[in-house]
This record gives structure tokens, C-alpha cells and sequence, in this order.
């Protein structure tokens, strides 16, 4: 597998691959590298829709020629428990970093939910997180406050009075009924339109499907939810093991198999 820094025709062809909507692990095989050096060079460089690859290469060049020389850098990983690669959880953690951008995540945000969702804990500290990722205490505390906000992280006092920063088991159980809840405004919203512009028109006809098709997403989205939060709190079964039955399935979508 080719290592080093991605060559300008390598982006001439991930532009290509993301112009053929091609996903990028496909983009990624097709190069012989790695998933996440695909990500992340999207991602950094205008996003899938916005990619140019001739901008991604000359911006890449100035970044190198701005960057100083580097001060000799720790020489000693942190310490991993369980046996763990401590270079392949750096790099799977900034993976995962750059979906959650993907995702509409600002960076920090998404650099604090990764570090938490990554800690066996589940619970950092402001300092702890200020430390990992190298960031000012101020970076952090806007970066919960938002978290918080959205209801992906919550915050008690340990047993030294400090402030940790929790990532429960149900936060993705949270966040996806909290998504059913905006969508569900959306519908009301699209369906006052209608009202306001008339069920006869096109414009009214138009907001009335938005609306339809949005109530039938919230609806199985918060459905789904439901059903599967058991999953969130079950343990992983053991190497040969035949898994149990889910707990619940996603809703059948419309003309499907499954009872109404």
C-alpha cells in the first residue's frame, strides 16, 4: 500500500470517483489507500460536493511551505489499555472525527464526541480533554456547551468536585429522537404553507408532499428508535456465539412485507 502525502493525479481521480458518486471507500481501494486518507482529504478540502482537486493539491503545497518546523514531538504514545495499537486509535479517532464533520458537525464539537465516545470510560474532564486534543480549556467549554445543547453529552461533579463530561449509552437513542422532533416541525411548518399558498397551487402542492413524505421519516425514524434502543445496552456476544435476535426492526417502508 502506497504511503505519503497523495499525488495530483490520485486527486484528479478522487475528484473523478466523487463526480461518479462513488463512495469513498471504493475511491480508497481503487487508489490502494486507506479509507481515511480519502475522508479525510475531502473533507479538509471543500467536502464532496465542493472537492476540486487542482484547489485540494495547490493548498496542500501552501499548507506545507507555511508549516514550521516541528518541535520534537513526545516520543512515548499514551499508554493504551487492552492491548490497543496506540497509532491505529489515533488514526481511527480522527476517522471518526471527520464522519461526525461530514455529518454537519462542526470540528471541535466533533473532535470532543469522538474523544468521549472513544474513552472506555464513556466521561472526561475538561482538562483531560484539553490534554488530548491540545486545545485551550476555552475550546473545550465551547464545545461541551454545544454538545449539551444538543443533548449528545451531559455533566456531573465526581468525587473531587470536577466536572466530567458523559456520553451515555442511550446519547444515539437521544439524538435520534431528538431528529424526529425537528422533522416533525418541518411538517407543521411545510403544512401551514400550504394554508398560507393554497392547497390548489404548485407551490402548495409542492410544500404538501414535502410535508407528507417528511411526517413518513419522522414517524419511522422515532419508530425504529424506539425498537431498537435495547440494542444501545446489550452486551456483544462472544466469538462463535449465535448473536440473539434483535431487539426490535426498522418500520417496513410503504408497499413492504410487514404489518401496518
Amino acid at each position: 500500500m502506497p504511503g505519503g502525502r497523495l499525488t495530483q493525479s490520485e486527486r484528479q481521480q478522487i475528484a473523478l470517483g466523487l463526480a461518479d458518486g462513488l463512495a469513498y471507500a471504493e475511491i480508497a481501494r481503487r487508489l490502494d489507500r486507506p479509507t481515511s486518507t480519502v475522508t479525510r482529504e475531502v473533507m479538509r478540502n471543500g467536502g464532496p460536493t465542493g472537492y476540486r482537486a487542482d484547489l485540494a493539491h495547490r493548498a496542500t503545497e501552501q499548507r506545507a511551505h507555511r508549516r514550521k518546523p516541528a518541535s520534537p514531538r513526545r516520543t512515548a504514545a499514551s499508554p493504551q489499555e487492552h492491548g490497543r495499537d496506540a497509532e491505529a486509535v489515533r488514526t481511527y479517532e480522527e476517522t471518526l472525527t471527520t464522519v461526525m464533520m461530514g455529518s454537519g458537525m462542526p470540528k471541535m464539537m466533533a473532535r470532543v464526541m469522538a474523544s468521549l465516545t472513544l474513552a472506555d470510560t464513556g466521561s472526561l474532564t475538561a482538562a483531560e480533554l484539553a490534554e488530548r486534543l491540545r486545545v485551550s480549556p476555552a475550546s473545550i467549554s465551547k464545545a461541551v456547551a454545544f454538545l449539551d445543547e444538543q443533548g449528545l453529552v451531559r455533566r456531573e461533579r465526581d468525587d473531587r468536585r470536577r466536572e466530567r463530561y458523559i456520553v451515555d449509552d442511550d446519547v444515539w437513542y437521544q439524538a435520534m429522537m431528538a431528529s424526529a422532533r425537528s422533522i416533525a416541525q418541518i411538517v407543521d411548518t411545510a403544512r401551514q404553507g400550504v394554508t398560507v399558498l393554497g392547497p390548489g397551487t404548485p407551490a402548495g402542492h409542492r410544500l404538501e408532499n414535502v410535508a407528507r413524505f417528511l411526517d413518513y421519516v419522522s414517524e419511522s425514524t422515532a419508530r425504529a428508535a424506539e425498537q431498537g434502543r435495547a440494542v444501545l445496552h446489550s452486551k456483544p456476544h462472544a466469538p462463535g456465539e449465535t448473536p440473539a435476535e434483535a431487539p426490535g426492526k426498522a418500520p417496513t417502508a410503504p408497499g413492504g412485507s410487514g404489518s401496518s
